[in-house]
């Protein structure tokens, strides 16, 4: 007779995990594709000023959960996709952006555009599940090696990777350093 026995599961400590680090981000890994089927998960600090810009998946679902600071959020198909600024984006059900603090779950299905901005002067702090793994996980390495390869940002390498992932920009993406007025590029 075969024994069958279940694989081990996954304890990740506070403060455990792989981190990367940008001026533009902070993101640690916590369950990987190699230890789930299901999805890729992540911790995201996301500093004042970062807009990640409206974007959308055809293939890959997300989820959100705010654990501390506020964030600006959205999950809806706008009546009309503005080229420059998704905090006016309105529904057809007259869904608008709203002002996420902790405790707040936001749920992306595929084909569903998004986004989520900084706009206070304290960093957030994120819990971020990506489905199917591990796509998320490549695009944050191959994004982080792109971002630390040196000023300037190489914004057509940046483009390229977002494509590659199934990451279509409907917004563009913004950091605007605190104490600055003006948005810089961000990945």
């Amino acid at each position: 007779m075969t024994l069958i026995t279940a694989p081990d599961g996954l304890v990740v400590p506070p403060g455990e995990g792989r981190t990367l680090v940008t001026p533009a981000q902070q993101v640690t890994f916590k369950v990987t594709g190699e230890h789930s089927k299901a999805a890729s998960s992540f911790e995201v600090v996301v500093p004042p000023g970062f807009d990640v810009g409206a974007h959308l998946h055809t293939r890959s679902e997300e989820l959100f959960y705010v654990l501390e600071g506020e964030l600006d959020v959205l999950a809806f198909e706008p009546r009309i996709r503005t080229r420059d600024n998704w905090r006016e984006w309105e529904s057809p059900s007259g869904q608008r952006c709203v002002r996420a603090t902790a405790g707040t779950v936001i749920v992306v299905p595929a084909g569903c555009p998004h986004a989520f901005a900084n706009p206070t002067g304290d960093p957030a702090r994120m819990f971020f599940q990506a489905s199917p793994p591990p796509d998320h996980e490549r695009y944050f390495e191959e994004l982080f090696e792109i971002l630390n390869s040196g000023p300037p940002v190489d914004e057509e390498a940046v483009a390229k990777l977002r494509v590659r992932y199934d990451i279509e920009q409907l917004t563009p993406l913004r950091m605007t350093p605190r104490g600055e007025g003006r948005a810089a590029p961000a990945p």
